[in-house]
C-alpha cells in the first residue's frame, strides 16, 4: 500500500519573542500561514519492520537525523507496533529556508501513517506527538493559519490572509535556527510585531493593513550575519513588492504583491542574483487540494 500526502511551506507574518524561558527556548508568538508550495510524501508498506528513507534533494538528510523518520519512528513507539515503512521525500521547499520544510514534511508523515495504518487518531493527538518533534510540526498538522505562542505549539487558528501573489527568494546558504536564536537579545528589540493587530487584519481580510504589519524580531540578527538577506530584501522593495519581510529564522525573504503581472517581474528581477526563486499563491487555510492529497493506492 502507498499513501501519499502533500506538506505544504509555510511563512510568518509575525514572529515576536517575549522572553527567554527557563527551559532555554524563547516565548513566541507569530502569525503563520501556508503557501502553495509542497513537498511530497510518499509512504511505502514494508514486509520487515525497518524504517527507511530516500529524498530527491541530496541535502536532505536521510536517516535519524531527518524529522519525517523521527516522526515515524515516535508515532510506532506512542502506538506500541513494529510496522515497516519507506518514506520517500519529493522536495520542492527549499533546506535551511525559514520555510518549515523539515516540519511540514514530519507532519504529513504523521497524516499519512495515520491513515496507512488506520490509527484514528485526531490532529491533535498527532499535533502532541508533532511537538516532541519540532516547535513548527503541531502548526504544519494543522496547517492553515493560526496564531502560534509558546515555542509554537499553542495555536489559535485564524481565517486565510487576502488573496494575493507570494515571491519567496532563498540565497545560496542555509541559516541555523539555534544560532539565530542564541544571538537574539530580547531585551534590545526595538521593536515588536503588532500579532493581534494582525489576527484582526486577516478577520477583516484587510490586504494594505496585513502588509502594514509584517515583522519578524529575527530579521536583524539574521541580516547581521548575512547581508545578501538585506539586499534581497532591498531588491524586492525596489521592484514594487506590496509589502516584504523574512520568513522564521531566514534566510529566505519573501515578498506580497497583489498583481500577477508585477510578481513576475519581480520573479525575473531577482533571477540574475538568486538561484531559488519562487511565485505562489497565499495559501493559508487547509483546502481540500491537501485533503485530497492523502490517498492510498
Amino acid at each position: 500500500m502507498l499513501v501519499s500526502v502533500k506538506a505544504p511551506a509555510k511563512i510568518n507574518l509575525t514572529l515576536d519573542a517575549l522572553y527567554k524561558r527557563q527551559d532555554g527556548y524563547h516565548e513566541l508568538e507569530m502569525v503563520m500561514t501556508t503557501v502553495d508550495l509542497f513537498d511530497r510524501i510518499d509512504l511505502f508498506e514494508k514486509e520487515s519492520s525497518s524504517i527507511t528513507l530516500e529524498s530527491s534533494s541530496g541535502l536532505v538528510p536521510q536517516d535519524e537525523r531527518n524529522l519525517a523518520y523521527r516522526a515515524a519512528v515516535l508515532l510506532r513507539e506512542k502506538i506500541g507496533i513494529k510496522r515497516g515503512i519507506h518514506i520517500r521525500i519529493d522536495k520542492h521547499i527549499p533546506v535551511a529556508a525559514g520555510l518549515a520544510g523539515g516540519s511540514s514534511d514530519a507532519a504529513a508523515t504523521l497524516r499519512g501513517l495515520n491513515r496507512l495504518w488506520g490509527l484514528g487518531l485526531s490532529d491533535e493527538e498527532l499535533a502532541a506527538i508533532g511537538a516532541e518533534i519540532g516547535s513548527d510540526v503541531p502548526f504544519c498538522v494543522y496547517s492553515g493559519t493560526a496564531i502560534a505562542r509558546g515555542r509554537g505549539e499553542i495555536l489559535a487558528p485564524l481565517p486565510p490572509p487576502p488573496p494575493c501573489w507570494v515571491v519567496l527568494a532563498k540565497p545560496g546558504h542555509g541559516v541555523s535556527t539555534a544560532d539565530v536564536f542564541g544571538r537574539l537579545k530580547v531585551d534590545e528589540i526595538a521593536e515588536h510585531p503588532e500579532t493581534e493587530q494582525m489576527a484582526e487584519a486577516l478577520r477583516k481580510r484587510d490586504y494594505d493593513h496585513m502588509v502594514r504589519l509584517l515583522g519578524n524580531v529575527l530579521e536583524p540578527v539574521t541580516m547581521e550575519m548575512h547581508e545578501d538577506v538585506g539586499k534581497i530584501k532591498k531588491k524586492m522593495k525596489e521592484f514594487g513588492a506590496d509589502g516584504v519581510l523574512m520568513s522564521g529564522s531566514g534566510p529566505t525573504v519573501f515578498a506580497l504583491i497583489r498583481q500577477e503581472s508585477r510578481a513576475r517581474r519581480i520573479v525575473n528581477s531577482l533571477r540574475g542574483f538568486c538561484r531559488q526563486v519562487y511565485c505562489v499563491r497565499m495559501l493559508g487555510v487547509r483546502t481540500e487540494s491537501v485533503l485530497d492529497g492523502i490517498r492510498t493506492k
